[in-house]
């Protein structure tokens, strides 16, 4: 699987997922992902796909600081409706990492590791995605606007050539090149870009 080189240097999740542990999966439950893995999950890169990378990663780092975040122990709260734009990539990518599910999820095992319920939709939240731990109750609200870093304006002109196959092979490439620099520009040039992306400090039910 040959990928653009940049998919290498973007900061890795690292999460500690204790029925990995359990069940011997991988020392010490330790579950590294890349971004190159959340490509294989979704068959693409793209701005969206660099977005749900990005909130999850400074979501999960918001809530836990320097603890490893604890996959499974993370629920997922989206503000949108279920089926509406991109949200079932997002939702797709943050279930990978944070283990959190709909009611479609793993059971647990032996009353523990329930993955069900902790992925939800239609929320009325202050941003587009709410993570909170099940532990303390803390939470962060994370927001997403990959406004700042526009598309070559090239693609102005390539886009709907590709999108009507009327492009030639070295403008469809060229168009491909151009879509992954801009990805390449939000996960790395950008990465704590503040207008980029956006994420509260950890908050708790009840307090402002």
């Amino acid at each position: 699987m040959k990928t653009p080189e940049f998919f290498n240097d973007v900061t890795p999740i690292v999460m500690q997922d204790p029925l990995s542990a359990l069940l011997g999966t991988c020392e010490e439950g330790l579950l590294v992902y890349t971004y190159c893995d959340i490509v294989k999950l979704t068959g693409h890169s793209c701005p969206t796909v660099a977005g749900a990378y990005l909130m999850i990663q400074h979501g999960v780092k918001a809530l836990y600081g320097d603890e490893l975040p604890v996959r499974g122990n993370i629920i997922l709260r989206i503000k949108g409706a279920f089926g509406e734009g991109s949200l079932g990539v997002i939702a797709n990518v943050a279930s990978m990492i944070t283990g959190a599910t709909d009611e479609s999820g793993f059971h647990g095992l032996g009353g523990e590791f329930d993955r069900r319920g902790l992925l939800s939709y239609h929320h009325d939240i202050e941003g587009e995605l709410q993570l909170e731990r099940t532990d303390t109750g803390a939470y962060v609200i994370v927001n997403y606007d990959p406004s700042c870093v526009p598309p070559s304006p090239e693609m102005g002109r390539l886009m709907p050539l590709v999108l009507s196959h009327r492009a030639d092979a070295s403008e469809v490439k060229l168009f491909g090149t151009l879509w992954q620099e801009r990805v390449q520009r939000l996960l790395i040039d950008h990465q704590h870009d503040p207008r980029l992306i956006q994420c509260s400090l950890p908050r708790y039910k009840g307090k402002k």
